[in-house]
């Protein structure tokens, strides 16, 4: 079994298109502005974020409400540098909901929302667990 991607399911697909693209900075595997689907990866790493325009996919599972309340995912993305991520990217217009900031002792993290609200957590790891251990 492979891990391919983490899809997220959105109702206004070009704007969050646009801020994953523009904003984050993830590479599309192609131009796909307008949907119903696309997948973006950062420059490193192997994981990948797709989007899924939710009325293409809300007739197929009944569960899946057309419109969802509250959040629905945490991504969560491993910077070098999360001040100059956090200023890199409030240049590029993201408003973050908690600056950069401690969490335990091992890593620092900030937090802002893409447009449908999913949450998304910038972390800096400063201290890598013993692999001996």
């Amino acid at each position: 079994m492979e891990l391919t991607q983490i899809r997220l399911l959105v109702s206004d697909f070009p704007s969050v298109y646009r801020f994953y693209r523009d904003i984050l900075g993830l590479k599309p595997q192609f131009e796909a502005e307008n949907g119903p689907y696309a997948k973006l990866t950062p420059d490193t790493g192997h994981a990948a974020i797709a989007l899924q325009d939710r009325t293409t996919i809300v007739g197929t599972l009944d569960q899946l409400a057309p419109d969802p309340q509250g959040h629905r995912a945490l991504v969560v993305l491993r910077v070098d540098d999360l001040d100059a991520t956090h200023a890199e990217l409030t240049s590029r217009g993201a408003e973050f909901t908690r600056a950069p900031a401690p969490m335990g002792d091992r890593m620092r993290v900030a937090y802002l929302e893409d447009p449908e609200g999913n949450v998304i957590e910038l972390q800096e790891w400063l201290a890598l667990r013993d692999q001996s251990a």
